[in-house]
């Protein structure tokens, strides 16, 4: 149940960037935005409007969406003053290698972040984890997983699920030059499939296959149809796993990552493949062995008697605009002097600024 908070006691939160880009676009104008998603707390007020109050210092927290906020001059595009209540707030669904941090000017700047990364003091991420008795459990910077060989066997309704698939290896993208080289990556992999006359089907802009959300059920035809997903992230960066994972994790396919992330963090091991540990050859070598084998195939889905996946805006209890503002009425978090005096070296890449 929302909790009724008086207007006396709202929080009120400036977008200092544009509520254009996400995250901000799913905010809300006003208290909608929580009230909507029946936050425990909804009385924290967004808007855009720097003149909405008086002085700018009485707004609790003044959050910069980092893909913009990093190109604001200094002298001409942030607040002139600021109190010492206040919250700045670093904001970034966008992983830090492909938008870094590289003024000096942001050491000691920001009081708070809301990120992907596991260590912000507000998360805005992809996915929730659940164990067996539904209670959230990550992801965290330590995860403490059940071994492979504890687990429960994998039942025969889903084996029969996946003794019914036919092809290789799916992928849905769209932009096809990355910092990551993805897609060179892929190219790679697709050779050294050919050995084995296996081939991954790529989807999307990328490609002339195409598979549209809006008339196409893409998640039922990865279900049916494909033993592996490809999970490449367009950069790399640390906790940077987007939901990428999930479209193999929640459709019955062995995601095939190739990130920056400590994926233990995210996944236990026996559960996916790691491209860029395996390389293509061995990668290639490894999916032949397992769709040429369907039991040591089937423990890749062991961990489903034991965890389940999620996407966070799924409940309340994950979402990451219920979270903040639940943040933002934390008093002691509220009291609590805290600054980031070292922000480019906790975001961005080594070396990424040189």
């Amino acid at each position: 149940m929302a909790e009724n908070k008086s207007k006396s006691d709202l929080k009120y939160i400036l977008q200092w960037t544009s509520p254009k880009n996400v995250p901000f676009v799913y905010m809300g104008v006003g208290q909608q935005g929580f009230i909507t998603r029946n936050c425990t707390y909804i009385n924290c007020f967004v808007t855009a409007d720097q003149s909405h109050l008086s002085d700018l210092t009485k707004f609790d927290a003044i959050v910069f969406a980092g893909p913009e906020a990093r190109f604001l001059h200094v002298n001409r595009d942030l607040p002139n003053k600021r109190a010492l209540h206040q919250k700045y707030v670093y904001t970034s669904i966008e992983s830090a290698d492909n938008y870094p941090v590289c003024s000096y000017y942001y050491d000691g700047f920001y009081n708070w972040t809301w990120t992907y990364r596991l260590d912000s003091d507000s998360m805005w991420g992809y996915m929730a984890i659940r164990d067996s008795e539904k209670k959230v459990i990550g992801p965290k910077r330590v995860m403490h997983w059940m071994k492979l060989e504890d687990m429960e066997p994998v039942s025969e309704e889903i084996k029969k699920k996946l003794n019914n698939k036919k092809k290789a290896v799916a992928w849905f993208v769209s932009n096809c030059d990355t910092r990551s080289g993805r897609e060179i990556f892929a190219h790679y992999l697709n050779m050294s499939l050919k050995k084995y006359n296996l081939t991954i089907d790529i989807y999307g802009e990328c490609s002339l296959k195409t598979c549209h959300k809006e008339k196409d059920n893409c998640n039922k035809m990865i279900e049916d149809k494909y033993y592996f997903y490809l999970s490449f992230e367009n950069s790399f960066a640390e906790d940077y796993v987007t939901e990428k994972v999930l479209h193999g994790l929640k459709n019955y396919a062995i995601p095939i990552v190739y990130g920056g992330a400590n994926y233990t963090r995210f996944m236990p091991d026996g559960i996916y493949l790691n491209a860029r540990e395996l390389g293509p050859a061995k990668l290639a070598r490894k999916i032949n062995e397992l769709i040429k084998n369907p039991d040591l195939y089937a423990e890749y889905f062991k961990w489903q008697n034991h965890y389940s996946y999620h996407y966070r805006f799924e409940s309340i209890e994950t979402d990451d605009y219920c979270a903040f503002c639940a943040l933002l009425n934390n008093e002691n978090a509220v009291k609590r002097t805290t600054i980031y005096n070292n922000f480019r070296h906790w975001w961005d890449p080594p070396n990424r600024c040189i």
